[in-house]
């Protein structure tokens, strides 16, 4: 009889008792895929008692995750506690210091920690897999490690927390304003505990850092990354984009420039009528460019127990057939440094402000944005009241670091009342 596969799960929550509910009710078909049976041995997680609708009773239980990692009868330690630090990076570790491998979901443990644990599993002859840490059941790890692997890879881009696209396109499409839909998708279970995680990009910008590291062949630097969260836009703003035929999303972009890696996560402005543009709700996109293959877009769920856990199981199952494949793509040892990087490319930006309402405002701000090399293309004065005026300026095409300079310019004017709203028009 063919050698099961033995797992130890830590983190019994959506995913991880997604993943028990898939092998319990798929083990056959599995088995058949992966050459041999997948089983769960023992699992670990805060609670014994919480009811997670899935028969846990065959199974031992350890209530330390490191214990766990450090059984002799797990061959593969299934990390879904997440954390980047603590008992996910304590037990992560253990398993791969005795050389068992690792499939975790957790991308923030990953972010910080990802060349070191790299390092780690490399050098004790273990795999660490990771692809429900990048948008849930979408493939795209395995699309850069192995279906594009040919391809020097010249751009990373997407939507990748489905949290901040449920908000931004129930704001558009029920004209509600950023508070409103963000107390609802609080109530609706779509936050973190720590509601910065996603609307202030971090999740999503975790991800992007991996997906950077393995398409560009570098160290993983999210300590490196532009973040902006979604927190400033306003329906306004919203509205306004549909105006010129655009929508905004909290989009991350990663590309190779001539002084280094630029890593951006932050709200811009594509055609309403891209793949990017017509994406709804929770969903995730990714747009992978390579030099052979053009460019490939992957949709799908960013997350939820039955894509993610079948993200982990697809690990898994490569494990069980003895595939080896470096963390990411290539050997920890030779992955580059690659200094931070502002894309040198111009672009559009959208800018927002209020200004006191009060002759030659307007002349000052043009002023100054064009002592900085910013152009305007439309300027727009919409209704106000009690002294101050709403501006909307749409510039042509300008480097971020013009804009920059304007932008820390314009308070020594002495009519912006509010810092201004500034967004990247993202032709895609």
């Amino acid at each position: 009889m063919t050698t099961p596969l033995r797992l130890g799960i830590a983190g019994l929550g959506t995913v991880g008792a997604g993943v028990v509910k898939i092998l319990a009710g798929s083990g056959e078909l599995i088995a058949a895929r992966a050459g041999r049976p997948i089983e769960v041995v023992a699992v670990s997680a805060r609670s014994r008692d919480k009811d997670r609708g899935v028969d846990l009773s065959g199974y031992d239980w350890e209530d330390d995750p490191v214990a766990l990692a450090k059984r002799p009868d797990v061959d593969v330690f299934v990390e879904l506690m997440g954390g980047s630090d603590g008992p996910a990076k304590a037990a992560t570790e253990a398993a791969l210091a005795r050389g068992a491998h690792v499939v975790t979901a957790n991308k923030a443990m990953l972010a910080h920690h990802g060349q070191a644990l790299a390092e780690l599993a490399e050098g004790n002859g273990a795999v660490l897999r990771f692809e429900a840490a990048v948008a849930g059941g979408i493939p795209v790890v395995k699309a850069l490690t192995e279906g594009l692997a040919g391809n020097r890879i010249t751009r990373v881009m997407g939507v990748m927390n489905g949290t901040c696209n449920y908000i931004l396109t129930r704001m558009e499409t029920a004209g509600l304003p950023y508070d409103e839909v963000f107390a609802e998708a609080n109530a609706l279970g779509y936050l973190e505990a720590d509601p910065t995680l996603d609307v202030g990009g971090i999740d999503a910008g975790h991800k992007l850092s991996l997906l950077a590291a393995i398409a560009f062949g570098t160290r993983v630097a999210f300590d490196q990354m532009t973040l902006e969260g979604i927190e400033r836009i306003s329906i306004e703003d919203i509205r306004q984009a549909a105006d010129m035929g655009y929508r905004i999303k909290l989009l991350g972009v990663a590309q190779r420039t001539a002084d280094g890696l630029e890593q951006r996560m932050m709200p811009c402005l594509v055609p309403a009528t891209s793949p990017l543009g017509q994406l709804e709700g929770g969903t995730n996109m990714v747009v992978l460019e390579g030099d052979a293959v053009g460019q490939i877009v992957l949709r799908g769920a960013g997350a939820g127990a039955g894509p993610t856990a079948s993200a982990v199981l697809s690990d898994l199952i490569d494990v069980a057939r003895n595939f080896r494949l470096p963390t990411f793509g290539q050997a920890a040892t030779t992955l580059a440094d690659a200094p931070p990087s502002q894309s040198a490319a111009p672009a559009p930006y959208y800018l927002r402000m209020a200004l006191t309402d009060k002759p030659g405002a307007l002349a000052k701000v043009a002023s100054v944005l064009g002592e900085a090399g910013v152009s305007i293309n439309r300027m727009r004065q919409y209704s106000h009241d009690a002294g101050s005026a709403p501006v909307l300026i749409v510039t042509h095409a300008c480097a971020r670091a013009d804009l920059d300079a304007a932008l820390d310019a314009l308070p020594g004017t002495g009519v912006v009342e509010t810092a201004p709203v500034a967004l990247r028009i993202e032709e895609v």
